[in-house]
């Protein structure tokens, strides 16, 4: 059981995550014996359920961290209170000591841990990865095109959170810049933190391009994808962006569309390294803009984007190849 809170509040956040945490410890007394112990961070705070249950269970626990938190929030201007900034790195630093092995999702995670004085030898590294199976090139959804009024156009598809960090306003701006094309559409699928305030923006501007779909479950998103013509991935300028690796960059891959990355860092090193798509700077919505007009007017090169984005996601980021090349780090670093 959890305290649901789509949005909100830092502290409605807190009693969100909390509640996993009280929550999460009648399953791990249920649960029967266990080996290995992996937990998932961010939320910083599921280490006292790793605590636990590593003590009940007689069993190391491993700490997946997807983000250096609370580094990244302080860096986002998202938390500013000192003692709680003070009492979160002490938490994170005491789970991290704990744990059997630290698993990084980025190289940038991993470059942040070592800072934070973790040995290498206790770093594990697994990126984000996909279902190639479940995401890949499909047929149109016609039902599903013609429920939304989608006909004939050319679709922009942002599917995912959608929170400070990612700067979607950067795509609403462009679709103001754009309003007048009457054959692009964006469509964004999901929900966050920030999804309010993008659907204010949208209102007020009177977009008549853009439409906002609910969270839809995993196996319900490839429907969505066979609509879009060009995908979309957008972050915010700050410093630890260097280091993010957006999930829902290898999905848009592997659906076999073009991708526009707004962004720096792993992401964009990525996405360049794939031959997938195009990279464009942070916060310019012009060249956004503009970028998808050359798209839209250049279907040869979206076909060629689009089959090397799939070629490059199957051969280094199935979710097989992935989770082999990390049991054998574990492996390896067991017999070490």
């Amino acid at each position: 059981w959890i305290y649901p809170v789509r949005r909100g509040r830092f502290w409605l956040r807190l009693l969100n995550y909390f509640s996993f945490v009280f929550s999460s410890l009648y399953g791990i007394a249920r649960s029967g014996k266990q080996d290995l112990i992996i937990v998932e961070s961010p939320p910083l705070f599921i280490g006292f359920s790793a605590l636990t249950a590593s003590w009940l269970k007689k069993a190391p626990y491993i700490f997946n961290v997807s983000d250096l938190w609370p580094e990244s929030a302080v860096q986002l201007g998202l938390v500013t209170n000192k003692t709680i900034i003070r009492a979160t790195e002490w938490l994170e630093g005491y789970f991290y000591k704990k744990a059997y092995k630290l698993s990084a999702q980025t190289q940038g995670i991993v470059e942040g841990l070592r800072r934070k004085n973790v040995p290498s030898e206790d770093i594990l590294f697994l990126p984000n990865g996909v279902d190639t199976e479940l995401f890949q090139r499909r047929d149109k959804d016609r039902e599903l095109e013609k429920s939304l009024g989608l006909e004939g156009k050319t679709v922009i598809l942002y599917a995912g959170t959608m929170g400070y960090a990612h700067g979607i306003e950067t795509a609403l701006e462009a679709a103001d810049i754009l309003r007048n094309d009457e054959e692009v559409f964006f469509l964004f699928v999901g929900d966050g933190s920030e999804r309010p305030k993008l659907e204010a923006i949208a209102q007020e501007k009177k977009l008549p391009n853009v439409r906002f779909i609910d969270f839809q479950p995993l196996e319900v998103i490839p429907r969505y994808y066979s609509l879009s013509s060009i995908n979309l991935s957008t972050l915010r300028r700050y410093k630890l962006s260097e280091g993010v690796r957006p999930s829902k960059v290898f999905p848009a891959l592997a659906s076999g569309q073009p991708l526009i990355y707004v962004g720096e860092g792993e992401g964009a090193e990525i996405v360049k390294e794939s031959g997938g798509g195009v990279v464009l700077e942070p916060e310019n919505p012009e060249l956004l803009a503009r970028t998808i007009l050359e798209l839209k007017n250049n279907p040869s090169l979206c076909q060629e984007l689009a089959l090397k984005g799939r070629a490059y996601v199957v051969e280094h980021y199935s979710w097989d190849s992935l989770i082999r090349n990390w049991l054998g780090q574990l492996e390896r670093t067991e017999l070490s």
